[in-house]
C-alpha cells in the first residue's frame, strides 16, 4: 500500500516543470498499490523555501492542483530535492490536511512521506504537543516530521548531521515505515529510512561506478543509543558528541578519478516499477539501514549496530523492461497480465525442467534439498491468492514427498502462535515479497529456528532476502491488483518445488514423469483455454450480470481453485461470491440452491470426478442450473452450459480451470463499470497490518 517517490538531481541541469513531471510520473508507476490521495514537495524560488501540493483522489487530481497553481517551471536547478506520495488513509480519513508529504511546521523546515503505521505515535504526540508543538492533521506521520525538528531545535550546538539526526530519529520510531526526509535545513540533502517497508534507489550516472555495491559505514560516535521519549521532558533529549566525521567519507562508487564530482541522479521508491524509465541500477534497503544523499553521493548508515551486519549494500541491475509495465494494446492491466500467462509460466519453468531428461532443478534450493527432506513438517505460509497456491499444490507436496504439509493464513497463524520448530520448514510464498503479515510470520519463525524458504515474484524483496533459501516466479510485474498470472506462475514453482524434493524416490518416478510432461503442455493449453474469452464474455452477460451472488464448487484438487475464482470475482466485480467444498453441501449449503442462485461447477476429470458429478446432480434436483466447467465432451448429455477446456495431469488442471474464472471476473467487473485494476478499498501490496 500506499507510494513513496523522491528525485534527487546533482550537476544535472533540469527545470522545475521537469522535475515535478518526474515526481508525478513516479507516482503514477505505482498507483496499481492502491492509494486515496497524493503529493509532493519541491524547493520554492526563494532560498531556504519548501513548497508542498496535496490533494485528495487520483494522481491526475493532484497534476490539476499543480497546474492551477502555475509554479514557475522554466527556471534551471543543478541541484535539488523532490519527494513525493500516494497515500492509503491508516490514520485519519482522506482529506487535504491528512495528506503526504507531512511538515514540522508553518516554514517546512522537515517535511516528511511515509509508508506504512507508527505505533507509538500518540506517546511521540503527547510528548510533543506537551512542548507547544500544534498538530494540523490526523496522521502518524507528522509526529515524524515534529520529532525531527523537535531533535534539531535540542541539538543545535552538536552540529548534527542529517543522518545522525535521522539515526536519532528512527530510534524513537516503533512499528513499520519506509521514510524520506527533505529539510531546509540540509538543502540539496535528502535521508530515507525503512524498517518493515520496502524501499528501494536507483542510481543513474553518465561515468561508470567505481565498484557496484556502497559501503556501509559505523562511525564512531557517542550517541545514546537507547532513549526513553516519554521520559525527556526534563532534559535535552539527547547527549550528542560535537561530531561531523560522516561528512568527511567519501562513497567509493562515487569516487571520481579525476576528482571532479560526478554527475548523477537518484530515485527513490517503493517499487521497481518506478524508477525502471530511468536506471536499471538499484540498491535495496534493508531494515535499520539509513540512506544520505547529497553531493551525487549516496552514503549507508545504520540505525544500529549488530555483530555480523553486512558491510555493503550491492547495486543490482533490475531484469525488468519498461514494456513490461505498460498495457500496450489492452485495456487493462488485468486482462493483458491474464493473457500473459502462456509465456509467464514458461518463464517460471524456464532453465528448471529438463523436459527430455525429465529432470527439475532449482537453483535457489539445491544445497537446502537434503535438509528440507529430513523435516519434520512443511508449514507453507501466505495471504490471500498466495494462499490459494499453498492450497492447491499440498496434495502435490504430500503424495510426492510423504511429508506432512499444513498450510496457514499467515495472520491467523500468527493470533495463534502456533507452535514452529527446529526441525519445520516454513515456506513463505508473496508475489510482491513485503506482505505485511506474511514478513511478521517469518519473523516469527525465524526466532525460532526453523529453516525458511521465499517463494516471490520480487527479486529484491524483503522474504527474498530474509529467507533462507527460495524460488522466484519470474512471472515479471504484475501490476492489476487482482492476482492472475502470478496466482499460476506460483501454483508452478511450488509444484517444481515438491518435484525437486521427490527427485531420490524410484517409488514416484513415474508419477513425476507424468507431472513434467503435463507442464510440457501447458502453456499450449492456457492459450486453448483463453479462445473461450468471448464465450465466457457472453455467459457474463446473459448468466451472471444481474445477480449479486455466486457460488463456486470444487472438490479435491479444484477446491482451491474455487476460493480463488471466488476471491477474484468479489475483488473486483464486487459481488459476493462463494467457494465451496462440493463435498459439504449437505451440511448447510444446499439450503441456498434454488432457480435464481448462479452457480459454477469444476468438474473435470481426476479421481473424484464421480463426486463431483453426484454434488451438480443435487444442485440440479433443486432446480439450480450449474455452468460446468469440464473436459471436452464430457457433458454432452446434459442440459447445462459448459465451458469445456483441455484435460491434464489431475494435479496441473486448476492451472487450466482458474482461466475461465479469471476471465469471467474481468468481464463482470468492466460490464458493471467498476476500475478492475484499482478496485475500491484495496491495494496490490499490503504492507500494513
Amino acid at each position: 500500500m500506499c507510494g513513496i517517490f523522491g528525485y534527487i538531481n546533482y550537476l544535472v541541469p533540469k527545470t522545475r516543470g521537469e522535475i515535478i513531471n518526474t515526481l508525478v510520473e513516479g507516482l503514477q508507476r505505482q498507483e496499481y498499490r492502491g492509494y486515496d490521495s497524493a503529493g509532493l514537495a519541491i524547493d520554492g524560488l526563494n532560498d531556504g523555501e519548501v513548497v508542498i501540493y496535496r490533494e485528495v483522489g487520483k494522481v491526475a487530481a493532484l497534476k490539476n492542483l499543480i497546474k492551477e497553481a502555475n509554479p514557475p517551471t522554466e527556471n534551471v536547478i543543478d541541484a535539488h530535492v523532490g519527494i513525493a506520495h500516494t497515500r492509503w488513509a491508516t490514520h485519519g480519513q482522506p482529506l487535504r490536511k491528512n495528506c503526504h508529504p507531512q511538515r514540522s511546521d508553518v516554514r517546512n523546515e522537515f517535511v516528511v512521506v511515509h509508508n506504512g503505521i507508527i505505533t507509538n505515535f500518540r506517546e511521540i504526540r503527547e510528548l510533543l504537543s506537551s512542548k507547544g508543538f500544534q498538530f494540523e492533521s490526523d496522521t502518524d506521520t507528522e509526529c515524524i516530521a515534529k520529532l525531527a525538528k523537535f531533535i534539531y531545535d535540542n541539538n543545535k550546538e552538536h552540529n548534527l548531521d542529517f543522518s545522525q539526526l535521522a539515526k536519532l530519529v528512527a530510534l524513537e520510531l516503533e512499528g513499520a515505515y519506509g521514510l524520506i526526509v527533505k529539510s531546509t535545513h540540509f538543502p540539496d540533502e535528502v535521508v530515507a529510512t525503512r524498517k518493515g517497508s520496502p524501499l528501494l534507489i536507483g542510481v543513474k550516472t553518465e561515468k561508470k561506478l567505481k565498484v557496484d555495491f556502497v559501503d556501509v559505514e559505523f562511525p564512531d560516535m557517542n550517541v545514546t543509543e537507547e532513549v526513553n521519549i516519554a521520559s525527556a521532558t526534563n532534559r535535552n533529549l539527547l547527549n550528542v558528541a560535537n561530531t561531523d566525521n560522516l561528512r568527511h567519507s567519501q562513497s567509493r562508487a562515487f569516487l571520481s578519478e579525476d576528482g571532479i564530482p560526478m554527475a548523477t541522479e537518484f530515485f527513490i521508491a517503493s517499487d521497481p516499477a518506478a524508477v525502471i524509465e530511468h536506471t536499471k541500477k538499484v540498491l535495496f534497503l534493508e531494515d535499520d539501514d539509513i540512506a544520505h544523499i547529497y553531493d551525487g553521493e549516496l552514503h549507508i548508515h545504520r540505525v544500529r549496530r549488530e555483530a555480523g551486519a553486512s558491510t555493503i549494500r550491492s547495486i543490482q541491475t533490475l531484469e525488468m523492461e519498461l514494456n513490461e509495465i505498460m498495457k500496450g494494446s489492452f485495456d487493462h492491466f488485468m486482462q493483458k497480465e491474464i493473457f500473459e500467462q502462456p509465456e509467464s509460466v514458461i518463464n517460471t519453468m524456464r532453465g528448471r525442467i529438463d523436459f527430455e531428461k525429465k529432470t527439475v532443478q532449482l537453483g535457489g534450493l539445491r544445497s537446502f534439498l537434503p535438509t528440507i527432506r529430513r523435516c519434520r513438517r512443511l508449514i507453507m505460509i501466505a495471504c490471500g491468492t498466495s494462499y490459494h497456491s499453498c492450497l492447491a499444490t499440498r496434495s502435490t507436496f504430500e503424495e510426492l514427498t510423504e511429508i506432512p504439509v499444513s498450510v496457514e493464513l499467515a495472520s491467523d497463524f500468527l493470533d495463534r502462535k502456533s507452535p514452529v520448530f527446529r526441525d519445520d520448514v516454513c515456506v513463505f510464498v508473496s508475489q510482491s515479497g513485503e506482505t505485511a503479515d506474511t514478513m511478521l510470520a517469518l519473523q516469527y519463525c525465524i526466532e525460532r529456528g526453523a529453516l525458511t524458504v521465499g517463494v516471490v515474484n520480487s527479486v529484491g524483496s524483503s522474504i527474498s532476502r530474509q529467507t533462507n533459501c527460495g524460488v522466484h516466479i519470474n512471472a515479471g510485474p504484475e501490476i492489476g491488483v487482482a492476482s492472475t498470472k502470478a496466482y499460476t506462475s506460483q501454483y508452478i514453482a511450488l509444484t517444481l518445488f515438491a518435484l525437486s524434493l521427490s527427485d531420490d524416490s524410484m517409488s514416484k518416478k513415474s508419477r513425476r514423469e507424468a507431472i513434467i510432461d503435463g507442464l510440457y503442455h501447458i502453456s499450449s493449453q492456457i492459450k486453448e483455454v483463453l479462445l473461450l474469452n468471448d464465450k465466457i464474455k457472453e455467459l457474463c452477460r446473459t448468466e451472471l450480470n444481474d445477480h449479486k451472488s455466486l457460488l463456486l464448487l470444487g472438490r479435491g484438487y479444484q477446491f482451491a481453485t474455487a476460493l480463488e475464482g471466488a476471491l477474484k470475482i468479489k475483488e473486483i466485480s464486487y459481488m459476493h461470491s462463494e467457494g465451496v467444498l462440493a463435498g459439504e453441501l449437505k451440511h448447510g449449503v444446499l439450503a441456498l440452491v434454488d432457480e435464481n442462485l448462479p452457480i459454477i461447477a469444476l468438474a473435470t476429470r481426476d479421481s473424484l470426478f464421480p463426486k463431483v458429478i453426484s454434488a451438480i446432480e443435487q444442485v440440479t434436483a433443486r432446480s439450480g442450473k450449474p455452468i460446468v466447467i469440464c473436459n471436452k465432451g464430457d457433458f454432452k448429455d446434459h442440459d447445462l452450459q459448459t465451458l469445456e477446456v483441455p484435460a491434464t495431469v489431475d494435479c496441473l488442471q486448476g492451472l487450466l480451470n482458474v482461466i475461465p474464472l479469471q476471465l469471467a471476473s474481468y468481464h463482470l467487473a468492466v460490464m458493471k463499470g467498476f476500475n478492475v485494476d484499482f478496485p475500491r478499498n484495496l491495494a496490490k501490496s499490503v504492507t500494513v497490518e
